[in-house]
């Protein structure tokens, strides 16, 4: 299950493996956040083939290299930065991306 947030500070940056992944709900909201180095990426948690939810396990969004977010269903391949796909039934189309930013030290999420 994903940790339910109730404001718009998701985990402190230090929380976050690097790489590393961690699943959220904000709201009705299923997200996920990807952290690579300092850079931290928001995607809904949705795949674009099936709607499904891509986490294999809670927090589990990475391939096992930790260079893609895997889709638990078809294996889809998506690049971290940009959440486009790159191998599976949904090439060409992406991820939905979520505003998220470090402040502070904190992971947060920007805008709606």
């Amino acid at each position: 299950m994903n940790n339910q947030v109730t404001d718009r500070v998701l985990c402190a940056l230090d929380d976050l493996a690097d790489p590393g992944s961690k699943g959220f709900a904000v709201g009705a909201r299923e997200i996920f956040v990807v952290r690579r180095g300092a850079a931290v990426h928001g995607y809904e948690n949705s795949c674009p083939h099936t709607g499904s939810p891509l986490d294999w396990m809670p927090d589990q969004f990475l391939n096992l290299d930790g260079d893609l977010i895997q889709c638990s269903t078809h294996h889809a391949l998506f690049r971290i930065e940009d959440g486009a796909c790159v191998a599976g039934p949904c090439t060409g189309r992406g991820l939905q991306p979520v505003g998220v930013a470090v402040i502070e030290g904190q992971v947060v999420v920007v805008g709606p």
